[in-house]
């Protein structure tokens, strides 16, 4: 699977995403503090690299995107301003499944600060292991939220 993932910097799950993803045999494609050629415009710059990042996965040169940032909140929210982009924060296995299950996420949002490595790797086990549902119900409520506007 192709990944874009993003951080305005390297620091809690950061040290650990983009090897795991690879180990797990995804192709990577770094934005922001994961790329070494990022060179920020300011200090923390989460909203432009997570944008960057969903921008990928809406122009379909990503399957998904994993952005971050302290508190994964802004990185969750510059996300989902990109059409297409379903951004959800996720802090722990069950939310992660639900949000691909009953919201179809396409982006997974994650805190520097509070994900853990071992936790880490259990919501990255639940995202990648659950897929969107197909029951009517889930389906029409993701067709209302994409149809919401102002």
């Amino acid at each position: 699977m192709r990944i874009a993932i993003s951080a305005d910097s390297i620091k809690g799950c950061g040290l650990y995403l983009a090897d795991e993803l690879r180990k797990r045999g995804h192709e990577v494609f770094p934005y922001g503090a994961f790329d070494p050629a990022h060179q920020p415009k300011f200090a923390d710059d989460w909203a432009p690299v997570s944008a960057a990042a969903a921008r990928e996965v809406a122009a379909g040169r990503a399957d998904q995107a994993i952005v971050c940032c302290w508190t994964g909140t802004g990185a969750a929210i510059a996300a989902n301003k990109v059409d297409g982009v379903r951004a959800a924060l996720c802090s722990d296995p069950e939310t992660a499944a639900g949000a691909r299950r009953w919201n179809h996420a396409n982006v997974l949002a994650l805190s520097l600060r509070l994900t853990s490595g071992p936790v880490l790797m259990e919501i990255l086990d639940a995202w990648f292991a659950t897929a969107p549902s197909r029951e009517p119900a889930d389906v029409l409520n993701v067709e209302h939220v994409a149809a919401i506007r102002g």
